[in-house]
């Protein structure tokens, strides 16, 4: 990874070709910036087409979803289109987990990539800096006793960008009167905060103070919400996230702009980057491709009915991406059996990408299939996909844009620019805001993830219910799910039958505005794996951090 960066052209020259004028820049170094949001509005242009990148379901072999993003970025450049990335952030604690770097790969990556995968430009230390002041504000009105909530239920917790399982569950306040209110508690990790969900949904500076003002952190011991703004601390969280809700500007290696902006969990939170980067490539490109998390039942769903409700966006086109690896593991193989050619088993596994493009039809978009072609993929396998969406009538097109980069993405640039270039209509969200919420979950769970039907639990019923009496009932909802499955049992990979849908538990994210609901067991505070990817980070004597991949 070392030479790559030091051929990147300086990020002042990125946003000149961008038409952003050196004023709106604050950089941090030479390789990335911060743009101030007035960019947004004077950027004298048409907005342009916002394409979503989504996926079929992860497997451990890794899909490369932000890959093919970055190809696809650089391939429409690489075909004469004007186009910039609006993209996550990755989080540090998957970074030094299971998951390593987030910044795409091979000749399709973030630049400065270790430096993104890493400290950045400080926006998440500033989520959990003024996620964790509230945190700490609650627990200081609790111990001089200036204020109507109540210990016993109190809902806001403290997060941390590192994965620590040890910290899911804690007591706090303990060692006498002098040092709080003993309470149970616990952490999350920074990307499954509300304030990330709350800097990623927010338009502006106003808006941002607004939800943050609105979070429920807790009830009285009347069973009446508390909500954030007593805790008289929202104008320091908000100073705090000043720079914050800034989008981050960087390239990828063949120098395609990139907003890289916010990081929330696509099974707990909505997964997208934030509005704001969006609208700030939209403003700055003739098209802007995007993704969501994990695959399209979870951070494509959400994407629609959550973040396009907020941010008022019309999506152009979907991109599903699929790799022959991963159809054949939905298929029946197992993980080690899968570089071995196995025509039968990617036939198999179509039934997955076939309940990903039923569920991307529900929303109205033109569909492109993105096949991201590995070394060990052969003609047979890679043609089953092809004759299969051409069976669909969809396009498809096989892209190796880890090796070849924008060059290897052509091909679906032009498919992409193809699916885009008829009249625009509006998207079709799943669900209308004022369906009560039981009808909403079974849309989603019917729709998306081809449940018979929804259970919920008494407890969730409860929580529904009280959702109502508070006024939060026509929110959207935010599915909290696993993502190895389009059913809440991981286990069950291909396109699962015969299930129900069961509903656990539900929260009330009123900043972020929607409703959280659960299934399964989601683990909000991930831990490390036996072998975890921080064995292996190191800095050589040249001080580059080595082995971040």
């Amino acid at each position: 990874m070392g030479t790559t960066e030091f051929n990147l052209r300086p990020i002042t020259e990125v946003a000149e070709g961008l038409g952003i004028s050196a004023e709106y820049l604050e950089p941090y170094g030479r390789d990335k910036a911060k743009v101030r949001l007035e960019a947004i509005e004077r950027s004298g242009r048409s907005p342009g087409k916002l394409i979503l990148v989504s996926a079929i379901t992860p497997t451990p072999a890794g899909e490369g979803k932000t890959t093919v993003s970055i190809g696809l970025a650089q391939g429409l450049r690489k075909i004469g289109k004007h186009s910039a990335l609006a993209l996550r952030q990755p989080s540090m604690g998957p970074v030094f987990g299971r998951k390593g770097g987030a910044t795409g790969g091979g000749a399709s990556r973030l630049e400065p990539s270790n430096k993104i995968n890493l400290q950045f430009t400080g926006d998440f230390h500033a989520i959990t800096a003024a996620h964790n002041l509230l945190a700490a504000a609650i627990d200081n009105k609790l111990h001089f006793e200036n204020t109507r909530l109540d210990p016993r239920h109190v809902l806001w917790k403290r997060v941390l960008d590192m994965n620590d399982r040890a910290l899911r569950k804690i007591v706090i306040g303990l060692g006498g009167p002098y040092q709080g209110v003993p309470r149970e508690s616990g952490f999350d990790i920074t990307a499954a905060s509300e304030v990330m969900a709350i800097l990623c949904l927010a338009d502006s500076p106003a808006d941002l103070r607004a939800r943050l003002e609105r979070i429920l952190v807790g009830y009285d011991d009347q069973g009446k919400p508390v909500l954030a703004k007593e805790m008289k601390v929202i104008g320091s969280m908000a100073a705090i996230l000043n720079e914050a809700i800034q989008p981050n500007l960087v390239q990828s290696r063949e120098g395609t702009p990139a907003f890289v902006h916010g990081g929330p969990f696509a099974n707990i939170a909505h997964g997208c980057n934030s509005v704001l980067a969006t609208r700030m490539a939209l403003a700055h490109a003739d098209y802007a491709v995007t993704e969501a998390g994990f695959a399209f039942d979870l951070g494509g769903e959400k994407f629609f009915d959550l973040k396009c409700r907020s941010g008022n966006f019309n999506p152009a086109a979907i991109v599903i991406v699929a790799t022959v690896r991963a159809l054949k593991m939905h298929g029946g193989l197992d993980l080690k059996d899968l570089k071995t050619p196995d025509p039968s088993a990617v036939e198999r596994g179509l039934v997955n990408l076939a309940a990903h493009l039923d569920s991307a039809a529900h929303f109205g978009k033109p569909t492109v299939v993105a096949i991201n072609q590995f070394a060990d993929d052969t003609p047979e396998e890679l043609d089953i996909i092809h004759r299969f969406c051409a069976g669909r009538n969809i396009p498809s097109a096989t892209a190796n844009v880890f090796g070849e980069g924008g060059v290897g993405a052509t091909d679906l640039a032009e498919k992409v620019v193809a699916a885009t270039e008829g009249p625009e209509t509006p998207y079709q969200p799943l669900y209308p805001l004022e369906w009560p919420a039981e009808r909403k979950l079974e849309a989603i769970a019917k729709a998306m993830y081809g449940a018979d039907g929804v259970n919920i639990l008494p407890a969730a019923e409860a929580k529904l219910r009280k959702a109502r009496k508070l006024g939060y009932g026509n929110l959207p909802l935010c599915m909290a799910k696993t993502q190895d499955s389009l059913s809440d049992n991981p286990k069950l990979r291909g396109r699962p039958k015969g299930f129900t849908l069961t509903v656990r538990d539900v929260e009330i994210a009123a900043g972020a505005g929607f409703l959280v609901t659960l299934t399964g067991e989601i683990v909000r505070m991930p831990g490390l794996p036996e072998v975890p990817a921080a064995e292996r980070i190191d800095v050589d004597e040249q001080a580059n951090i080595v082995n971040l991949a």
